[in-house]
Formats: C-alpha cells, structure tokens, sequence
C-alpha cells in the first residue's frame, strides 16, 4: 500500500506503516524528528503530492484556527477570520485528496470551521483506547475507511496534553500522535482492500452523521 501521511514531523504514523511493510512516506514544512526521516520524509508543502493518487492519505492539518479551544481568540485578535478560512481551504483540500481512502485528524472543531470544512467527523477517539492513560478528544473525518476500533483500554485519564507548559515546542509535542493510535492505524487499515470497503464504510459513515 502507498501511504502519505501529510502534516507529520514525528514519523509516528509513517513508521507504524512502514514497520507492517508498507510504502509510506511523510510530508511537513519542518523536518522529520525521527531517525528514518531522511529517506522518508519530504520537507515542503504537501498540496502537490495530494493528488498523486495515493491508496492511503492520513492528514493532520494545522488546527490552530480551527479547533473549538481556540474559538474565543476569533472576536478579539485581529485576522483570525482570514486565517481560519485558509486553514478550513486547506483542511479541505487533505480531506478531498486523490486516495482510495482517506483519514483527516484534528482536534474538536468550533462551529465556523465545521460551516466551511462542510462535513462532520466521523468519530472521535481517546489515547486511553489504545492504551494511553491519557485524555485528548481527537476527531477523525473518514473517507472509505471504517471507524478505528479501540486496541487497549486503559483506566488512566490524564490530561497531561493539555498540561504541558508554554513554550516554543508546545505545539508540535501537542500534534504529535499517540504510538498506539497509529499502530492501530496501520493494522486495521493497512490490511484493507480499499476498492472493496469503500460502500460499506460509507454507509457506515452516513448512519453515524444521522444519529450523532
């Protein structure tokens, strides 16, 4: 399977598909932290790999504008609104890439930047599913691809995420995914056949959307 992982600088999801013998490879405006990054990571903007017809894209697109934390800052700072509608376009442009199957992570979304993403997540998974004990509510908007089945639930909810103290790495070390949520990734969806899922998750995904 030929997977990007876009908007990845940790090699966190990238590596967990490599390791179960897939070709992927992970694209971000920063280098790769991890010590496989140099022959599998492309530093640049990820738009013009989009559409090089992937069979797997997982995305997690800056969420800065986006997330409902953030939501207060769009009444009182200054060209919020204009930066929210390009982080929306491009949020946009990771979930309509050229793949059988599509992931888009994020954080939960505030009610503008649903308005203009145009389609609601399809679940929302905890670190403490697969076996973190740890808490960080994290969307998953799903093209072709079945919900991501818990693999470890732990008793822990720790918010040590959001604890964490300012900084200039705060940012990334909060984007970088859960060890267990990307290997979760790699074996539940890295065993699909994508042109055969794709009806059955779609459904599956409507009847979700309908009863949220």
């Amino acid at each position: 399977m030929r997977v990007l992982v876009a908007c990845e600088c940790s090699g966190k999801v990238r590596d967990a598909f490599l390791d179960a013998g897939h070709d992927a490879v992970s694209c971000d405006l920063l280098p790769s932290d991890s010590d496989r990054g140099p022959h599998r990571h492309i530093q640049g903007d990820v738009s013009a790999l989009l559409g090089a017809g992937w069979d797997l894209v997982v995305a997690h697109p800056p969420c800065t504008y986006l997330c409902n934390s953030g939501v207060r800052w769009l009444h009182t700072r200054p060209g919020r609104w204009a930066a929210m509608d390009a982080a929306a376009q491009f949020f946009r442009l990771c979930l309509d890439a050229s793949a059988k199957a599509v992931c888009v992570e994020n954080p939960i979304p505030h009610k503008y930047a649903m308005e203009l993403i145009g389609e609601k997540y399809a679940q929302i998974i905890q670190p403490w599913q697969f076996g973190h004990g740890e808490t960080k509510a994290t969307c998953l908007w799903l093209h072709n691809l079945p919900k991501l089945r818990p693999t470890n639930v732990v008793a822990g909810r720790e918010g040590r995420c959001h604890r964490l103290p300012p900084g200039p790495n705060r940012s990334k070390l909060r984007a970088v995914t859960y060890r267990g949520v990307a290997l979760a990734m790699a074996q539940q969806w890295g065993t699909l056949k994508l042109e055969e899922v794709g009806e059955q998750a779609y459904n599956s995904r409507v009847t979700s959307l309908e009863t949220a």
